[in-house]
């Protein structure tokens, strides 16, 4: 913790009790919260930025739209525009946003809305004549005015909500108490090395926060990041392996580059970073285009969809990631499944599961 947070401490204080009282009155009922008769899943952390959940996000986007019509509402952060939006033909990444503009072009089976007001958004989702039976929030852990139907909480395997303290001094956007609302609870970001005394340890520290050791109900499970072996654009594909061999310009602008530079990077190569969610200026794609000359672009996948059409098609690759689950990947599946069952009145033995 540097010193300037450490100065910031007592604006913590404050801060935290401000979400404490906020927490308080939708517990209380005093702030009104509301539910809907289709099962919604909110995904979320505690914390700022960097702990996986667009990969999330589209693991249960895999997992339930062969058997639902699934809807992800988002806010669209940084986005040019206001109020409920159904993505169609005419979105681009400044109409939606990054994260939800990457979803409708992976997922095109499924619809895609964002707005900042969840509970306005539900709705227009379900006055639409295409009505979803599932909504993923994506990022609304404390968006408190929708009560989710179900709530899954990640939290990064090195910055453990456990082990932070309250904004600006620490990365919390709430009081740790807040994982109590959690359903399951998924370490996110784990090195495939972890054991499993590791993640029992780990486990054991999760549960004495949230008192609830004897508590069979929330269920913690760990996963880490699985890199593509391939990088690829709208027209071809390249191997990793082979890119390792040629100098190229490795580009991020997401909260935590790190892992995506280390899977690809060499000596030889030319590395660029950007804020997360950067929009890219003009000026920033011409100094891109002058330090990549005669070079491949490899970049993330949000920053893909915020690239693609600015620079060359031939020359920006992304490279895909998705969410793994260490162990009991089953487990998880199951759980999902007959919560979204329970309230669909589908049984999962009757559903079409792919592994």
């Amino acid at each position: 913790m540097n010193l300037l947070r450490k100065l910031l401490f007592p604006f913590a204080i404050l801060y935290g009790f401000i979400t404490s009282l906020r927490n308080y009155l939708y517990d209380k009922g005093i702030l009104k919260s509301y539910s809907f008769d289709i099962p919604v899943i909110a995904v979320g952390n505690l914390s700022v930025g960097g702990t996986g959940k667009t990969p999330q996000i589209e693991y249960l986007i895999r997992l339930l739209s062969p058997n639902y019509k699934v809807a992800t509402l988002s806010r669209g952060y940084k986005r040019k525009s206001e109020g409920f939006i159904l993505a169609d033909a005419a979105s681009t990444t400044e109409i939606l946003g990054d994260e939800p503009f990457q979803y409708f072009k992976k997922f095109p089976n499924i619809q895609v809305a964002v707005d900042a007001d969840r509970k306005n958004g539900i709705e227009q989702l379900l006055n639409q004549k295409s009505r979803p039976e599932i909504i993923l929030l994506d990022d609304a852990f404390q968006h408190r005015k929708v009560k989710a139907g179900f709530y899954i909480l990640l939290t990064a395997y090195e910055d453990l909500f456990c082990d932070d303290f309250m904004l600006p001094t620490g990365n919390l956007r709430e009081s740790r108490n807040g994982a109590k609302r959690a359903n399951l609870i998924i370490v996110t970001k784990c090195p495939l090395q972890i054991t499993e005394l590791e993640q029992q340890e780990i486990s054991a520290k999760l549960r004495r926060l949230l008192h609830r050791q004897n508590d069979n109900k929330v269920e913690i499970f760990f996963s880490s990041i699985d890199y593509d072996d391939k990088v690829y654009n709208d027209t071809e594909s390249l191997a990793v392996s082979d890119l390792k061999l040629t100098p190229k310009m490795l580009l991020a602008g997401i909260a935590k580059p790190k892992p995506f530079f280390d899977y690809l990077q060499t000596d030889k190569d030319e590395v660029m970073t950007f804020s997360d969610h950067h929009h890219f200026s003009e000026s920033d794609i011409l100094n891109i285009k002058s330090r990549a000359i005669d070079k491949i672009i490899v970049t993330t996948e949000k920053d893909f969809v915020r690239l693609d059409a600015k620079i060359l098609r031939k020359q920006l690759f992304y490279l895909p990631i998705k969410s793994k689950f260490l162990i009991n990947q089953e487990s998880f599946d199951k759980i999902i499944l007959n919560y979204v069952g329970t309230c669909t009145n589908k049984s999962v033995s009757n559903l079409n599961i792919k592994d």
